[in-house]
This record gives structure tokens, sequence and C-alpha cells, in this order.
């Protein structure tokens, strides 16, 4: 069956509101449909509650903390850190209320090694990814971060069957392009060669496996990102998707063929005051190119479908407060649902 899910940012500052509006549209979902509820991230709760602080909460024994430029990593643990730790509790304190009797799957996100390092900045100087070894470092870190997190999970809704972590890994690509501009401003970091980028994923997607979860790494919206994550071991990739691009279709089919599931990210849904949300372009924008690139309408079963996600930004920890309301996030839901419901119906041809 055609999944659905999020991927963890939402709008408003109370945690138990936002998880059981997940839980609401992601647990009686239509025929065809298996919804994937995610635990909640609340950006506009402020620092600790971005996607870095979130992420920097799993770290450990390195200390982090809030710099002019945004998080970066610190002589020893403070303040900063232990509110995007308290936020984290506070996230997992409402799952567990809104998902009390909850039997089923549930997904979760952290941003990726790479893209961690890419926004995350030495205690003294440029991004962590200057300093191939603080990276490495940062990596094993947020493997045993991420191990430890999932259990947390566990235990607070025993009910779950699986559990999927989303690694958000937008960055991967300019990564490895050595697009990524340093802390001056007047040069690039060098270029990740290829191999390095994929044993760089490993100490997270390897935490994943021992814990017994599934992961999926989200590449953004460059198809370069694929193969790393790939030979790295990911169970499945996630993909922007909302055009036409030969390349990309390609390594979707590649990447289906290698019998991974293929997280298609869709653009959200233009709402006409007539008409309401188009749900079909939506979903056209998925199975259209699935079937020029001559995959069988059947597989369409096995895709995971959630709405783009933007890449955390580069110019500080906080993302600017979002204009949506959790009724429009509600709205989302609902419109992505529907999409689901329309790739199931033509997966079976």
């Amino acid at each position: 069956m055609t999944r659905v899910t999020g991927g963890g940012p939402f709008p408003g500052t109370e945690p138990l509101d936002a998880q059981l509006a997940v839980l609401e549209h992601l647990v009686d979902t239509p025929f065809g449909v298996d919804g994937l509820p995610f635990v909640v991230q609340l950006p506009a709760r402020g620092a600790g509650s971005d996607a870095v602080g979130r992420t920097a909460a799993l770290l450990g024994e390195l200390a982090v903390e809030l710099g002019p430029h945004g998080w970066k990593l610190a002589d020893r643990p403070g303040a900063d850190q232990r509110r995007a730790r308290h936020a984290l509790r506070d996230d997992l304190t409402a799952l567990s209320v809104a998902a009390h009797g909850y039997d089923g799957p549930l997904t979760l996100s952290v941003l990726g090694p790479w893209t961690t390092a890419a926004t995350l900045y030495l205690a003294r100087g440029d991004r962590v990814l200057a300093d191939r070894g603080a990276a490495a470092e940062v990596a094993e870190a947020l493997g045993a971060g991420v191990r430890e997190l999932v259990a947390d999970v566990r235990a607070q809704v025993p009910g779950v069957v699986d559990v999927v972590v989303q690694v958000e890994e937008p960055l991967l690509a300019p990564v490895g392009a050595g697009a990524l501009p340093t802390f001056s401003g007047y040069a690039r970091l060098r270029a990740v060669p290829g191999p390095d980028l994929v044993e760089g994923l490993r100490p997270v997607l390897g935490a994943v496996a021992a814990a017994g979860a599934t992961s999926a790494v989200h590449v953004g919206a460059a198809w370069t990102g694929v193969a790393p994550a790939v030979l790295a071991g990911a169970d499945g990739v996630g993909l922007d998707v909302g055009r036409w691009d030969e390349r990309t279709w390609e390594t979707v089919a590649r990447l289906v063929e290698r019998g991974r599931t293929f997280w298609a990210g869709l653009p959200r849904a233009v709402v006409s005051q007539c008409a309401g949300p188009d749900v079909g372009r939506v979903a056209d924008a998925l199975t259209v190119p699935w079937r020029r690139v001559g995959l069988p309408l059947a597989g369409l079963a096995d895709v995971v479908v959630r709405a783009t996600e933007s890449a955390p930004s580069l110019a500080g920890p906080v993302p600017s407060p979002t204009a949506r309301s959790l009724q429009d996030a509600r709205g989302d839901l609902a419109t992505l649902v529907r999409v689901a419901a329309v790739v199931a119906e033509r997966a079976d041809g």
C-alpha cells in the first residue's frame, strides 16, 4: 500500500496539539493508503527546537552552544544544549500521551551527519565540515544519539511495531560537489570524495540498523546524493520531485530496481477557492514520470510520499517564524493523504 508521512517540522509551540493532529490524519487513512505518523518538531519555539538544535541535542558527550553564526561545538555543555534536550524530552512526552494505545509504525527525523557537519561550526573556526576528523567525531556521536533516541521512542510508545528514522541530508550533494562557502565566504570548502561520503553516512545508518529500525535518507532535489545513500546501506532514499528530469528519474528507476524504497518529496498542492487543492496535479508529479521511465504501475504501491521539505538554513540557527497555522498544517496533511490515495488508485492500473 502507498504510504504517506511528513518530515517532522510543524507550526505552533504546543507539541501535544501538533502530535495529536499528526496522529488524527495519519492513523485513519483511506483504503490503499498506510499512514506513517511522525514525531513533530516545532521550530517556532526557538533555538533548540530548530532542525540543527534538535540534532545537536543527540550528540551525547559532544558539547554544543549557540554562536553568532549558528550552532557550534563548545568546550563544555551549557544552557543552549540543555534547552535543546529539554525540548526533545517535551516532544517525546507529548508523543507518549498522543499515541497512547497506538499500534503501528512511527517515523522520526534527524539531520544526517554531512548536513550536520555543514551547518555546525567548530568551537573556533570554520564549519565542522572543514575538519574531517571533527566531522567523523560528530557522525559517531550522532549515531550513538540516534540509537538512544530510537530506544526512547519505543519506551514512550510500546505499541510501535516499526521505527523509521528519516535521515535528512539535503546538503549531501553540495558537500560532495565542493559548493559550500567557507566561514569568510571568499572560498569554497573542498569537495568530499564519493567514497568518503559513503563512509561518513555509515555510523548513523549502522546505528539505525543496530537499533532494529529502518532508515530513509532524504537528499533533497539533487539526484547525485542517491548513490552514496544507497552504498552506505540506506533502506530507502528520498528525493524531491516536481518536474521531469531524465537523470533524476533514471536514478529513481535504478533505486527501485535495487529493491530500495523510494520516498517521493512532492510539491505542495495549489489551492483554488472553487475546486480546492489540486490533488491530481501533485500526484502527477510522481506517477507521470514513473510511467515515462518505464517503472511498473504496481510499484507505486511501495512508494512513500511526503511534502517537500526545505534544506536547513545556513544563515543562522533559527528558521524564520512560519506563517502557517496548525489549521494550515492539518489541511496540508489531509491533502497529502488524498494525494497518496490517488497514487494508490493508479498503482492498481
